[in-house]
């Protein structure tokens, strides 16, 4: 494989690592998204837990029957279940969150590799660009010491 296949190939695989990063970038986007709306939706609960406590325990104070005490707990048990399940969806956005930017971070990582080893392609190719510049100019100093010396030698002979 000549150096410039070599390269185009190695651009090519860029191109691919970039895209791929892309896509784990919209996956990582997409899981922060789920994992602050489950967060949002787990402090809303939360909060109206507390709200709920605050207005019964205000209303027991003044006067209840055995039936609404009964109602008021089982709604409060069936608010701590939802906040429970909420708790565990948010949990699970967060796992998946912090798997997204994982994977972020190796796509990342590879792209600059790749960019890396481009780079260093780039270098040897110059290098021997240079090297191929000098041997032809050594070359034709060379030829042209040989020519200015060769005419010499035969005047004095």
């Amino acid at each position: 494989m000549s150096a410039s296949q070599n390269l185009s190939a190695l651009l090519i695989l860029l191109e691919r690592a970039e895209a791929e990063r892309d896509q784990a970038l919209q996956v990582l986007q997409q899981a922060r998204a789920r994992a602050e709306a489950a967060r949002v939706q787990a402090n809303q609960l939360s909060d109206y837990r507390q709200e709920y406590q605050q207005r019964w325990t205000q209303q027991f104070a003044q006067r209840t029957t055995v039936d609404i005490l009964g109602c008021y707990q089982t709604f409060g048990t069936r608010l701590d279940q939802a906040i429970t399940s909420q708790g565990n969806v948010a949990s699970h956005a967060e796992g998946h969150l912090s798997q997204a930017q994982e994977l972020l971070r190796e796509r990342e990582m590879r792209v600059a590799s790749v960019r890396k080893l481009i780079e260093r392609r780039r270098q040897e190719q110059l290098r021997g660009q240079l090297r191929q510049e000098q041997k032809a100019t050594d070359e034709q100093a060379a030829r042209a010491a040989l020519a200015a010396y060769t005419p010499a030698m035969r005047l004095s002979a």
